[in-house]
């Protein structure tokens, strides 16, 4: 078996469940040392036992800007180095606009936004010493087109398109690639119950997604491994939509 220190190492956030867990297992079975980060232990846990001994976690809320550089710190000096960064954690709350209060909005941007720009600097300065790295951010069909009811979560996912942008045109010439996936539907536990209970919902995503059906979470595993790996060496900068045609969808 390969030394930790001769294999890839990435970190997932929100990795305990859901599309974090989807990229998780993706990454592991193509030999990736994976560390799941997120706030609940137990899933963490759960996760890791399923994943095997490639995947280990950190129990931290992101939230916590002002620990962020020292989570990373004692990361980085117990595995050497990081190669890959998937921040994928976030939150959501749907309501009407005008019932939005600041305190609603800030808290989705403080998770969704604001501690991936943290978390990406950190990780960025490990990366710039080892002239090498890639970067995966994970936005939404929410900045593809307007969503109601979702006005934080929309603005979050926008502006982690346009860091996404930015971060490549300043880090890639240092050999860091940054790149985006906008999911589409995707059959999870939480799209499942969102979308059963609501079959006119179901029905109009189904209709406008050209392909005809949800995708599966490892779809998304799939083209953040391909985003992680040297088959993409030449692709930075975009936001790769991964939706069965949603985003471009009648």
């Amino acid at each position: 078996m390969k030394a930790v220190k001769e294999r890839k190492i990435a970190i997932v956030t929100g990795g305990g469940s859901g599309l974090g867990f989807a990229i998780a297992q993706c990454f592991v079975k193509n030999d990736i040392f994976t560390i799941l980060i997120g706030r609940n232990e137990q899933k963490l846990k759960t996760a890791c036992e399923q994943l095997g001994e490639l995947a280990t976690y950190v129990a931290f809320d992101v939230r916590l800007l002002d620990k962020i550089p020292e989570l990373i710190h004692d990361i980085s000096a117990r595995y050497g180095k990081i190669d890959i960064l998937v921040n994928n954690a976030g939150i959501n709350s749907k309501k009407p606009f005008i019932e939005v209060t600041d305190e609603d909005f800030n808290e989705i941007i403080l998770t969704n936004l604001v501690s991936v720009f943290s978390l990406t600097r950190e990780v960025s300065k490990i990366m710039l010493a080892e002239k090498s790295g890639s970067i995966i951010n994970i936005s939404s069909m929410a900045s593809q087109y307007g969503i109601p009811k979702v006005i934080a979560y929309t603005a979050a996912k926008s502006g982690i398109e346009g860091m996404t942008r930015a971060l490549a045109v300043e880090l890639s010439p240092s050999g860091i690639r940054v790149n985006c996936i906008a999911p589409g539907f995707i059959a999870t536990d939480m799209s499942a119950k969102a979308l059963d209970n609501d079959p006119e919902r179901k029905n109009k995503v189904l209709s406008r997604t050209p392909m005809g059906a949800l995708g599966m979470p490892s779809d998304i595993g799939a083209a953040a491994y391909f985003l992680a790996s040297d088959q993409s060496k030449y692709i930075t900068g975009i936001v790769m939509p991964v939706d069965g045609g949603n985003s471009i969808g009648f």
